[in-house]
C-alpha cells in the first residue's frame, strides 16, 4: 500500500490561488479513478477536481470557504501500490494530517455513560424545559397572573398551567414566560400562536457569495457614483417586439427586451465611446475599448453571475437573444466558462417583473457605467389632446462620476431612450 498526494491543479491563466466551496469524497471514503473530490472557485467560475486514481481518502487539506494555492497539496489517497509519496515523508507544505471529528463527538466517547446521561438531563433546550415547565396542572387549578401576563400568554398560544411561576405561591411574571420562551416551551394552539424564536443561524460567507462581497466592497471602495434615471415610452417597441416574435423563423429565439437594449447601447456607445471603458484607478489610465462587451446581470441558484456577451457591435438582434439565452442557461446551471464570466466593458442589470420603479445600480468594478432596468408599467400619458394609456419603463443608470461627468450620462440615456421609443432607429445603419 502506498500514498498518493493530489494537489491543487493550475484551475486558470494566471490563478495562483482557489477558494474550496465543496468536499464530494469523506474521510476513509472509496473513491473511483475520474470521481470528483472537490469544487473550488476563482474569480467566478466552479471548477470540479477529479481523481487520477482509485484509493481510499485519509487527509484533506482545508475546510470549506478556505483558500489554497495551487500546486499545494489537496487531499492523500490511500493507494494500492507505491503512490506518489515515500515511506514515511510528508508532502510539501502540508499540515500534519488530523483526524476530523468534531471535538463534542470526541469527549462524549471519552466520557462514562453516567456523565453522559447527566449532561443530557442538563444541557439542550429540550433539557431546560422542565426548569420552568412541567405537566398541566391538575383540572381546575387556576394559575395565579397578573391580567397583562395572562394576555401575552392568550396571544402567544400558550397554556399557563405548563409555565412555572417562581413568584408568591406559584405566581407567573413576565419573566417566567420569558424564561419559558428561552427554555423552547412551545404554543398551546391558542390565539395567534405566537412564539419568539431566539434562535441564531451561523452562514459561512463562502464561494461565489465571497466574490459578489468582495467585488460590491471594491465597488463601494473606489468609484464615486452618479445615478441618472429617466423613464422609457416602450408602446412602439413592445408591439414590434410582439411582431417579431410572431413572425420569427424557426430555430430563431424568441426576443425580450435584452438585444433591443443592447443594441440601442451599442449605437449609442459609437457617439460616446468613452462610456465603453475600463478604468484602471491604480495606474490612473482609462482603457477604452472598440469592442462592446456587455455583462448581463444574472441570478442563478448560486448568487448573482454576469456573463459577457461579447463584440454586440457586431452582432445582430437576432444574435444578441441567442447568446443571452445560451449565457443565462449555461450561468444557472453552473456551466458558464471562466471565460464567459469577465471581460464586460459595460454592463445590463435587470430584476424583471420585480424591478420595481427606480433602482440604484451598484456599478460593476472596474467598468464606468451600468444600465439597469426596471419593471414595464401601463400609465396615463397626455399626447397634447388627451390621456392615452402607454407602457412605461424607467431606465436607472449608474456612472462613474470620477471619469464620466453628469451631463455627459444624461446624454448617453437619452440618446437610448430616443431609439428604444423610435425601435426602426435601432435597425438604421447610420
Amino acid at each position: 500500500m502506498g500514498e498518493y498526494v493530489i494537489k491543487l491543479p493550475d484551475v486558470g491563466e494566471g490563478v495562483a490561488e482557489a477558494e474550496l466551496v465543496e468536499w464530494m469524497a469523506d474521510i476513509g471514503a472509496n473513491v473511483r479513478e475520474d470521481e470528483v473530490l472537490a469544487s473550488v472557485m476563482t474569480d467566478k467560475a466552479t471548477v470540479e477536481i477529479p481523481s487520477p486514481v482509485e484509493g481510499k481518502v485519509v487527509w484533506r487539506a482545508a475546510k470549506i470557504g478556505e483558500t489554497l494555492a495551487v500546486g499545494s497539496p489537496l487531499i492523500r489517497l490511500e493507494v494500492d501500490g507505491p503512490g506518489n509519496v515515500k515511506p514515511g515523508a510528508e508532502p510539501a507544505a502540508a499540515p500534519p494530517p488530523k483526524k476530523e471529528e468534531k471535538p463534542e463527538l470526541e469527549s462524549a466517547k471519552a466520557e462514562p455513560k453516567k456523565t453522559q446521561a447527566k449532561k443530557a438531563a442538563t444541557n439542550g433546550a429540550g433539557a431546560a424545559r422542565p426548569q420552568f415547565a412541567g405537566a398541566p396542572r391538575a383540572e381546575g387549578e387556576k394559575p395565579l397572573a397578573s391580567p397583562a401576563v395572562r394576555k401575552r400568554a392568550l396571544d402567544a398560544g400558550v397554556d399557563l398551567r405548563r409555565v412555572r411561576g417562581t413568584g408568591p405561591a406559584g405566581r407567573i411574571s413576565h419573566g417566567d414566560l420569558d424564561a419559558y420562551f428561552e427554555a423552547g416551551g412551545a404554543a398551546g394552539g391558542g390565539r395567534g400562536a405566537l412564539v419568539r424564536n431566539s434562535s441564531v443561524t451561523d452562514v459561512p460567507v463562502i464561494g461565489l457569495r465571497r466574490k459578489i462581497a468582495e467585488q460590491m466592497e471594491a465597488a463601494n471602495a473606489r468609484i464615486v457614483p452618479i445615478t441618472y434615471v429617466d423613464d422609457v415610452d416602450m408602446t412602439a417597441l413592445e408591439e414590434l417586439r410582439a411582431k417579431l416574435n410572431d413572425t420569427r423563423k424557426e430555430g430563431r429565439p424568441k426576443l425580450t427586451i435584452l438585444p433591443f437594449l443592447m443594441r440601442a447601447m451599442v449605437k449609442a456607445i459609437a457617439e460616446q465611446p468613452h462610456l465603453n471603458s475600463i478604468f484602471d484607478d491604480e495606474a490612473g489610465v482609462i482603457h477604452q475599448h472598440g469592442g462592446v462587451h456587455i455583462g448581463v446581470a444574472a441570478q442563478t441558484p448560486n448568487g448573482l453571475m454576469v456573463p459577457v456577451v461579447r463584440h454586440c457591435e457586431a452582432r445582430d438582434i437576432w444574435d444578441c437573444a441567442a447568446e443571452v439565452a445560451r449565457l443565462s442557461e449555461a450561468a444557472k446551471e453552473g456551466k458558464a466558462a471562466r471565460e464567459e464570466l469577465s471581460g464586460s466593458t459595460i454592463t445590463i442589470t435587470s430584476l424583471g417583473a420585480l424591478g420595481g420603479i427606480v433602482t440604484t445600480p451598484v456599478i460593476n468594478h472596474p467598468e464606468v457605467a451600468i444600465i439597469g432596468v426596471n419593471k414595464m408599467q401601463t400609465l396615463p400619458r397626455w399626447n397634447g389632446s388627451e390621456f392615452m394609456p402607454r407602457k412605461v419603463m424607467n431606465l436607472s443608470s449608474s456612472f462613474d462620476h470620477r471619469v464620466i461627468d453628469g451631463w455627459d450620462a444624461a446624454v448617453f440615456i437619452q440618446r437610448i431612450k430616443t431609439l428604444m421609443e423610435n425601435p426602426a432607429m435601432i435597425f438604421i445603419d447610420e
